[in-house]
């Protein structure tokens, strides 16, 4: 069984630390399910999980932060995992780029999002890694 969801655990925790920092880019790495799954629990008509994520996920999310600063960075299809995990296949990347953490976490806590928007994923996703990262200040 595949991980979809993020606690609220985490988030706080995570929050400690980068609530003050600026912008971070949430890298997520998808696995869809073949066939999304509401668990019998929706007036949608049958489609494939990357179909929930983009067509359904997508759509919500962007209702849901309406008013926030964020945007989608990139996406890719993944073609290969030359290095990891065995076993660990992903079907897409998509990196979305936000303020602050602040603001991610604003969006994710929101009864909105819950509502509207988290059961368009869960249905979506077999499995997920969300990945929040910042831009180093390299040495030189």
């Amino acid at each position: 069984m595949g991980i979809v969801e993020c606690s609220p655990a985490i988030l706080e925790t995570a929050g400690k630390t980068l609530d003050a920092e600026g912008p971070v880019y949430m890298v997520n790495m998808v696995r869809y399910r073949d066939h999304a799954d509401y668990r019998g629990k929706s007036e949608f008509p049958p489609c494939s999980g990357r179909e929930a994520y983009f067509q359904r996920y997508a759509p919500a999310f962007n209702n849901v932060a309406r008013g926030e600063d964020y945007g989608l960075f990139w996406v890719g299809n993944v073609r290969g995992v030359l290095v990891g995990a065995e076993g660990e296949n992903w079907d897409d990347i998509v990196i979305v780029q936000y303020s602050s953490f602040a603001a991610l976490r604003r969006i994710l806590e929101s009864s909105a999002y819950e509502a509207e928007a988290a059961p368009h994923r869960r249905a979506a996703l077999a499995d997920w890694r969300f990945i929040v990262t910042t831009q180093p200040n390299p040495p030189k």
